[in-house]
C-alpha cells in the first residue's frame, strides 16, 4: 500500500508529464531508476534531451520544492543521466538539458506547474 507521500508524488509526476506534453515535448522515459540515481521524466524538446526532476511540497518551509534539488540530488540525477546515455546510444548524440518541474498544490483540484528550464548543469 503506497504512503500518502508516494501517492502525492505520483500525482505530481503525472501532472508534470501532462504539462510537458501540452508544451509540445515527447516523453520517452519515465521513472528511470538505477542504483546511482533516478530520473523522473526524460523528454525530447526540439532535438534536446530533457532530464526532468519533479518536485512537490506541501509547504515552502526549508526553501520549498526548488531548494530541495540540492547539490547532492543534482549529482544523483547527473549520474543516472550518464547511465541512461550509456545504455541509449541514440540519446547520446543529443544535447542534454536538466529541468525541474515544481508542482504546487498537487493534491487540490487546481494544481499549478512551474517549469524551471536549465535548472542546473552537469
Amino acid at each position: 500500500m503506497p504512503t500518502a507521500a508516494q501517492v502525492l508524488g505520483a500525482r505530481a509526476e503525472q501532472l508534470a508529464l501532462e504539462y510537458l506534453q501540452a508544451q509540445g515535448l515527447t516523453i520517452v522515459e519515465r521513472n528511470y531508476r538505477r542504483r546511482l540515481g533516478e530520473i523522473d521524466l526524460v523528454a525530447l524538446d526540439n532535438g534536446v534531451l530533457v532530464i526532468a526532476e519533479v518536485r512537490t511540497r506541501s509547504t515552502d518551509a526549508f526553501g520549498g520544492a526548488a531548494a530541495s534539488v540540492d547539490g547532492r540530488k543534482q549529482r544523483r540525477i547527473i549520474r543516472a543521466a550518464a547511465q541512461l546515455l550509456q545504455r541509449r546510444r541514440d540519446y547520446a548524440a543529443l544535447p542534454v538539458r536538466f529541468d525541474v518541474l515544481i508542482v504546487i498544490a498537487a493534491a487540490t483540484a487546481a494544481p499549478e506547474v512551474q517549469w524551471l528550464r536549465h535548472a542546473f548543469e552537469a
